[in-house]
């Protein structure tokens, strides 16, 4: 039986900010200015599905100690975005299955690439 994480098992957080054709120049500005703002990492933004993610999306990886500070800001600015954000605590499949904290629509992940 596997114990649960704590705290100090997160190494770090991802945001996975969605959006289509028409939010895409939305979700690129969105994604830019957090990274202006705090110290984030963006990763690609991807015109189609990728990985466990259904919709078009753009990551933002950021450590736990800035959380508190770009959590909120992702709410008061996502204007209307779907973001998905999770911890990593080295187990995908818990930390996007378990662990997920979504912002707007919860959208349904294809978790069967985290089976073991």
């Amino acid at each position: 039986m596997s114990s649960e994480p704590s705290i100090g098992d997160i190494s770090g957080y991802h945001a996975h900010v969605y959006f289509d054709a028409v939010t895409l120049p939305q979700a690129q500005a969105l994604c830019a200015n957090a990274t202006a703002l705090f110290e984030v990492e963006m990763g690609g933004v991807h015109q189609k599905p990728v990985g466990p993610h259904p919709c078009w999306s753009c990551q933002l990886a950021f450590s736990p100690e800035i959380f508190l500070e770009l959590v909120p800001w992702l709410a008061l600015h996502r204007d209307g975005l779907t973001i998905l954000i999770h911890p990593q605590t080295g187990d995908d499949l818990r930390d996007h299955r378990d662990y997920a904290m979504w912002m707007g629509k919860v959208e349904p992940l294809d978790l069967t690439l985290f089976s073991k």
